[in-house]
């Protein structure tokens, strides 16, 4: 039987997963929740998937918008809440969650107290069954830790350091910044992105982060050192082997910034060019006996898409990690090597 999903929040993340919730054989989505009439709201309503809450009815009979019920009903038919509502919002919809007895996913933006669990696909799988509320961390959180999970499955890590040059906004959000600065974030080091791979993955790890004026990726340069001594041709065969790890050989395809990297996406035939991959450059790997240097870039607004389904099937113990991989993978249509790409490119 199909794990019923509801959504809550349908915006930048909500969007996405609802979109990969329909296209899993062992889940169905129940509905949405909106709190204000938007595009988004009439394209909920026409599909019968809207619910609002109730103190809001009325604001949403005056835009003309059908709705299926409250937030309270819809939570009282599903397993699992998918919980996208802007950060330091989840925690006060968890009451709600207990109070139906439903199992809820939250997102990195909320702390990881939140639920007690975080989680990632590459790293911890199989803890997150049978769990009330599991926290699927942060983008950037999730790019470093398909990175370090690999390379300590592989190899073992024994310290890493990683700067962050984070987008400024996602593309539709026209009041936020820098326009022309680079910002510290946070001036008073280390950031928080390396105490939350810490709430997964207990490794050394010390990040810092900046702000900068672009709206498409985050780009990490990171340093890491190994518990043994290896060579550059074992760590790329080490990611390549790896799941929702894309190599991109930056010299013969001239991809060598994130624009790029998204156009990339577009002709791909990617909705939203989205990038579900963490995009390594593979010129940039570069090691020195166990010290490994590599950058790689993270697409805020869909990477954590597929963890959030496969959250769904760890939690309910519907497949393998394994499993719950191989079907998320196929029905987004991630790639696993750069020659994926080009046949992708190249069927128009």
């Amino acid at each position: 039987m199909a794990v019923k999903v509801a959504i809550n929040g349908f915006g930048t993340i909500g969007k996405r997963v609802a979109e990969a919730i329909v296209k899993q054989d062992d889940m169905e989505l129940i509905g949405v929740t909106k709190t204000r009439p938007d595009y988004l709201a009439m394209a909920a309503s026409k599909r019968g998937l809207l619910y609002v809450p109730e103190n809001k009815l009325e604001d949403f009979k005056k835009a003309d918008l059908e709705v299926a019920g409250t937030i309270d009903e819809l939570f009282q038919k599903v397993d699992v809440v998918v919980d996208a509502t802007p950060g330091g919002v989840g925690k006060e919809y968890k009451p709600l969650y207990e109070k139906y007895g439903v199992r809820a996913i939250f997102q990195g933006g909320e702390k990881h107290e939140v639920a007690g669990f975080s989680f990632s696909t590459l790293c911890n799988y199989d803890d997150a069954k049978d769990k009330q509320f599991v926290r699927v961390v942060s983008c950037n959180t999730t790019g470093l830790l398909r990175l370090l999970c690999t390379l300590n499955k592989e190899f073992g890590v024994e310290r890493v350091r990683a700067t962050i040059v984070r987008r400024g906004a996602d593309p539709h959000e026209t009041k936020k910044g820098p326009i022309d600065a680079i910002v510290p974030n946070p001036v008073t080091l280390p950031s928080h992105h390396g105490i939350d791979v810490r709430t997964v993955l207990p490794v050394d790890i010390a990040t810092t982060a900046v702000v900068v004026p672009t709206t498409l990726m985050h780009v990490h340069v990171v340093n890491v050192i190994l518990k043994e001594e290896v060579s550059r041709d074992q760590v790329i065969e080490a990611l390549n082997k790896a799941p929702r790890i894309l190599l991109v050989p930056t010299k013969i395809s001239g991809i060598k910034d994130t624009a790029k990297l998204i156009e990339m996406a577009r002709d791909m035939g990617r909705k939203r060019h989205d990038l579900y991959e963490l995009a390594v450059f593979e010129e940039s790997i570069s090691v020195n006996g166990k010290e490994l240097f590599l950058m790689q870039a993270v697409h805020q607004e869909s990477i954590v898409t597929p963890e959030n389904v496969d959250a769904i099937r760890a939690m309910f113990g519907l497949a393998t990690k394994e499993e719950s991989i191989r079907k998320t993978d196929e029905s987004l249509g991630l790639v696993r090597t750069f020659d994926e790409v080009i046949s992708k490119i190249a069927s128009f």
